[in-house]
């Protein structure tokens, strides 16, 4: 039974390969002995945590990225007085071959800041509705890095195939910029690998597809909103979620929310 003190937040996302999202504060709470059918992708935010993996005490001090593999037996507890906040994903096992369970229970605990702030921003991600193109691509980056851990050797990229798919997806987004396009789909279609889509195109053009994706979406906001179309109306007709997630990024790209620069008038208004 969880206690007061202690804090729990859990959904799954429609996002394909996360299975769950997992947010806890635990003071007194210890986990017992037990597996997951599923990859276990933990941050620790407060505190730190002790566990047993594969027979050994592990531990997840602050910036670690804890990997912990399907079918191998953990526990784990608090490993200071104060408790722990964590973060978890539980990705589906089609995320990393089974054949990384192994180096993973050998090595789960990593200590790579860029994965960790890239784990962070997928947390932020998968708690918005209508980004879902950029949990997807975050998520396929953090594959990759995952990957590279488990795997250090890469085979390397061809750079005239890795031009064709950047511009092939930027056609695609265009040509779908109000109705967006999932990465699972847009990998099929330009028949590339999903995380080398998203490198390829960051590469090609100095922006990630989400990010690309939503400035579109913003220019044909404004433009309805300068034609006098309310905000609310205006998010659904630009391809976002709802008022809240056009104001979200509309306020991020131009500092200011949709109704305020709607209001802001041309010189001719005073």
């Amino acid at each position: 039974m969880v206690s007061a003190a202690e804090e729990v937040l859990a959904w799954r996302p429609s996002v394909p390969g996360v299975v769950e999202v997992f947010h806890a504060r635990f003071t007194e709470h210890a986990y017992p002995m037990h597996v997951h059918d599923v990859w276990t992708l933990l941050i620790v935010d407060d505190g730190a945590v002790r566990y047993d993996l594969n027979r050994r005490e592990r531990g997840t001090p602050h910036d670690t990225v804890s990997l912990l593999p399907p079918q191998v037996p953990h526990n784990g507890s608090a490993a200071t007085a104060r408790g722990f906040r964590k973060r978890v994903v539980y990705l589906d096992l089609d995320q990393l071959d089974e054949g990384f369970i192994g180096p993973a229970a050998d090595a789960p605990d990593l200590v790579d800041p860029p994965l960790r702030r890239r784990v962070d921003q997928l947390h932020a991600a998968l708690g918005r509705r209508g980004d879902e193109l950029e949990a997807e691509s975050r998520l396929a980056l953090i594959g990759e890095r995952l990957r590279g851990h488990l795997r250090p050797r890469v085979e390397p990229e061809r750079d005239q195939r890795s031009r064709g798919v950047a511009h092939e997806l930027r056609e695609l987004l265009d040509a779908r910029t109000l109705t967006g396009v999932r990465l699972a789909e847009a990998a099929t279609l330009t028949h590339a690998h999903p995380t080398h889509l998203v490198r390829a195109f960051t590469a090609a053009f100095g922006i990630a597809p989400h990010q690309y994706l939503v400035a579109r979406r913003i220019d044909h906001a404004r433009r309805l909103l300068l034609a006098g179309q309310p905000p609310a109306e205006v998010a659904v007709a630009s391809g976002f979620y709802d008022q809240s997630h056009l104001t979200r990024h509309f306020t991020r790209h131009l500092g200011v929310p949709p109704g305020r620069y709607a209001r802001g008038g041309g010189p001719d208004r005073g």
